[in-house]
């Protein structure tokens, strides 16, 4: 009897959850609506929807590239080889099965037209926008001349290891 009551209690207690106020639902509502807002308007999501609609336009131009430009030298080279109609029948008939191995050729020297394509254009875009180094800043000297006998002494000395002349930090000289 006491099982049953549990499961019945614990049955009501789900069923009340699912049966909210309609203002426990606006409510939950507006908090789903503000945390959305505050998840889209972050940068880096309009960043990166930015950076997938340019990379689908980007595909067209390299894709025209490679089948309009670059697979027609190819095809010059091979002859007029079309690898997509390179396979292998295994079997006999209209119907029998193919290995169409020409396809996977053609697949692969295609990813590698277009790596290549890709690797030149971001390879010239990287040239462009580097960026001109820097000139050298200058550091602070580290060496002074000793006022009598000229030779060169450590910026920080208070005494020349030349001439042994002290060199005092009040600007006063004073001779041993």
């Amino acid at each position: 009897m006491i099982e049953w009551w549990l499961m019945n209690m614990s049955e009501l207690k789900a069923r009340q959850n699912l049966l909210k106020t309609k203002e426990e639902r606006h409510i939950n509502m507006k908090e789903f609506l503000k945390e959305f807002k505050k998840f889209i308007s972050r940068g880096n999501v309009i960043d990166m929807a930015v950076g997938i609609i340019i990379g689908s336009a980007f595909t067209a131009i390299v894709n025209s590239l490679v089948n309009d430009v670059m697979m027609p030298l190819l095809s010059i080279l091979t002859g007029g080889l079309d690898f997509a109609a390179l396979c292998f029948v295994l079997g006999e008939g209209d119907g029998a099965a193919t290995l169409n191995y020409g396809a996977f050729i053609a697949a692969v020297i295609n990813f590698l037209l277009i790596a290549f394509v890709i690797f030149t254009i971001i390879k010239a875009m990287n040239k462009l926008s580097r960026k001109k180094p820097e000139a050298p800043k200058e550091e602070p000297p580290k060496k002074k001349a000793c006022p009598f006998c000229k030779e060169e002494v450590a910026i920080d000395a208070v005494k020349c290891p030349h001439c042994t002349s002290v060199l005092a930090e009040d600007g006063l000289i004073y001779v041993d």
